[in-house]
């Protein structure tokens, strides 16, 4: 029998990354001559990718953007966020706990993200995280992205695993929908990067710590999920 799976969103999810988003989204905005977005109003802006955050801190300070100014404030983003990769970006409390926890009970993990596959790989390379990983898919993996379920169904196939025993484990809208639509159970943590509560979105599970994702509420998810 197929080993079950967890897949986890990384962003708001796995690893704490606002600090490092931040410090490039300001980083682009003074490029811009905007002024600097503050840790209290970025949960606003953040968890939809560098081009969203970008157009969010342009529109709340009433300011046009060209595409190509567009364009060239995404790469200064990127680049900025790409070079100083890990930065201040560490795992959330119980997160690597809960990865050795499942691991040990002989569980397949893997990474869903809408992270560029390479900025991914290196963030959990830097942590010292990937080699518990079976399969790190990002938003340019394949020709699709959360929430089209296929990325989350096509990363479980990577990492050898059955969508019919798997759990999504996110911080958004975004990645409920997505597993919704997959047909999978998901577990959402409140403590990400969303501005409404992620119980409004109908999850199979809410968590406040890595703590509460025990094995015992995974495999009533999954076994729930396949009755």
């Amino acid at each position: 029998m197929t080993r079950p799976i967890i897949v986890f969103d990384l962003d708001g999810t796995l690893i704490d990354t606002a600090p490092d988003l931040l410090d490039s989204l300001n980083h682009s905005l003074a490029a811009s001559e905007l002024a600097a977005v503050d840790e209290a109003g970025f949960k606003r802006f953040v968890g939809h990718g560098g081009r969203v955050m970008i157009e969010r801190a342009h529109a709340a300070q009433q300011r046009s953007l060209e595409t190509q100014e567009h364009d060239r404030l995404l790469k200064l983003f990127l680049d900025h966020y790409t070079d100083n990769i890990p930065g201040k970006s560490r795992p959330y409390p119980g997160a690597v706990e809960t990865i050795a926890r499942f691991e040990a009970a002989g569980y397949l993990l893997a990474v869903c993200t809408n992270k560029y596959e390479a900025n991914s790989v290196a963030l959990i390379e830097a942590l010292g995280l990937a080699k518990h990983f079976a399969a790190i898919c990002g938003q340019d993996t394949f020709s699709f992205r959360k929430p089209d379920p296929r990325h989350l169904t096509e990363t479980i196939v990577l990492a050898g695993g059955d969508p019919h025993r798997a759990l999504m484990v996110g911080d958004s809208q975004t990645d409920i929908d997505t597993a919704k639509a997959a047909g999978i159970p998901v577990v959402a943590v409140d403590f990400g990067y969303t501005d409404r509560h992620v119980r409004e979105f109908e999850p199979s599970a809410v968590i406040s710590h890595f703590d509460a994702l025990t094995l015992g509420l995974a495999e009533r998810l999954i076994a729930a999920a396949g009755h």
